[in-house]
């Protein structure tokens, strides 16, 4: 997470574990890169260390939108599931629905870091809900203030980069936001 400057842009000190991230044969391995087409939906695996009865929330995160070199809109957020018991977010509390990778033409590489943070206890979160057919309140998100106002616990992370393939005008299409 240093070597990828995921700290201090996203957290301020690295989780103690990885979580195991995988899209079928693709896995997620500590700042590799992937295509968008490979990460255009949910993970088919997902693992990290946990204890019995604790609940988690699962964040996927952009801190390069819309590029490294200018991050005006650090972070764009991708996937936020709160109350996930064990490792299966399907059975938590979506806030913001999956949106895969879609770094914009000519960006370069963005990071697309996963985090997971042990909760103190159920969440009940005033954040608005994000459908995967919309940007609105995915901008300028900030896990580090969302796990600071719900007292969260970092436990596990890890990331992968990507840049710009035609998956990314689908995704960008999906989101309804303007391609450059």
């Amino acid at each position: 997470m240093e070597q990828h400057q995921v700290v201090p842009d996203v957290v301020d000190v690295a989780p103690s574990a990885l979580v195991q991230v995988k899209y079928g044969e693709a896995e997620v391995n500590s700042g590799n890169e992937l295509t968008p087409t490979q990460v255009v939906s949910l993970p088919t695996h997902l693992s990290w260390p946990r204890e019995e009865g604790a609940l988690y929330t699962l964040c996927m995160t952009d801190p390069d939108a819309p590029s490294r070199k200018d991050p005006k809109f650090r972070e764009f957020l991708h996937w936020l599931v709160v109350n996930v018991p064990s490792c299966d977010p399907a059975s938590g509390d979506t806030i913001a629905h999956f949106v895969g990778s879609g770094p914009p033409r000519d960006t370069g590489l963005h990071r697309y870091v996963y985090l997971v943070y042990r909760q103190p206890g159920p969440l009940t979160c005033d954040e608005p809900n994000m459908p995967n057919n919309s940007a609105e309140h995915r901008r300028s998100f900030s896990i580090r203030n969302f796990a600071n106002k719900y007292h969260l616990q970092l436990v596990a992370g890890n990331l992968y980069q990507a840049q710009y393939d035609a998956t990314c005008d689908l995704v960008h299409q999906q989101l309804g936001v303007q391609r450059r």
